[in-house]
């Protein structure tokens, strides 16, 4: 698969903060690649291939940020099911949030992230975090190939496909 083609799944509820990520990325070239969902039944209904996102093209991102603090999933819980998903779990998830609280980071660290950013609040230092983040899981991190399709399997947010 094209790496330059993949998605960059941005799971944000804030629109000014998932607008302030898009700007940061389309610095880099990658805005055209980010889809936005705004909650973590969204992430997991776009990973899954459901409702709205039942004929999305493509394979799995090839990167998920993901807020903690959201509405109707949190994003432990999403980050919970990627990392014991048999089909999602070798997708890097960088948690990308505004809280610095230690109990978070070893919530996060506990479910798998691969990587825990709290947002920094001058801009010109969220761009700096950003150009590393892009750097690394973008250019250089090499990811695991993709399980073959995927079949129905429940979990206590319901069936997946």
């Amino acid at each position: 698969m094209n790496k330059n083609a993949e998605t960059i799944l941005l799971v944000e509820d804030n629109p000014d903060d998932a607008e302030l990520t898009r700007l940061a990325l389309a610095r880099h070239g990658l805005d055209s690649r980010v889809t936005h969902v705004s909650d973590g039944m969204q992430a997991l209904d776009y990973l899954y291939r459901r409702d709205g996102y039942a004929d999305r093209p493509g394979g799995n991102p090839v990167l998920v940020l993901l807020d903690l603090k959201m509405p109707l999933l949190d994003g432990i819980g999403v980050l919970k099911e990627i990392k014991g998903s048999d089909q999602l779990h070798n997708i890097p998830v960088v948690v990308l949030t505004s809280s610095t609280e230690p109990s978070d980071l070893q919530r996060a660290y506990d479910a798998g992230t691969n990587a825990y950013i709290a947002k920094p609040t001058e801009f010109s230092q969220f761009l700096n975090a950003m150009k590393h983040v892009c750097e690394f899981w973008i250019n250089i991190n090499q990811t695991a190939p993709q399980s073959p399709g995927a079949g129905v399997r429940s979990t206590q947010f319901g069936e997946l496909i």
